[in-house]
């Protein structure tokens, strides 16, 4: 099952506690668990514009667990092309790391995305 933007991996300071509740330091602190579950089981099963992309749209994600973004903006911050971007979004949906929530268009504007911290376990690894 895939863990999701909320979900604290298991072994962080935020997991759930003996009685049921939550030990964190606060919206920091589960920002933090999330960034830190994606480096430490995550990352290593991406190359570098998968992992650029994915933090460039943690980085942008609001209250609701979703980031609008567009490809260019993301090219534009990672130092990529825009079709490296678009490869790499493809390869994390994929992998279960992003989940498009809606498609941007030109009326529309750009695309949003919610962000998952852990390759669920169903699934294998991406390859690179």
């Amino acid at each position: 099952m895939a863990r999701h933007l909320n979900d604290p991996p298991a072994m962080t300071p935020t997991a759930a506690t003996a009685g049921g509740q939550r030990n964190t330091k606060g919206k920091a602190g589960d920002r933090f668990a999330v960034v830190n579950a994606f480096l430490d089981f995550s990352a290593q099963h991406l190359g570098r514009a998968e992992c650029l992309t994915w933090l460039s749209l943690w980085r942008d994600t609001k209250r609701d667990g979703v980031a609008a973004t567009s490809q260019a903006d993301i090219a534009r911050r990672i130092g990529a092309h825009r079709g490296t971007v678009k490869r790499a979004i493809t390869k994390l949906v994929d992998a279960g790391l992003l989940t498009v929530a809606r498609r941007g268009s030109l009326r529309r504007g750009a695309s949003a995305y919610r962000v998952h911290p852990l390759i669920p376990t169903r699934t294998k690894p991406p390859k690179r």
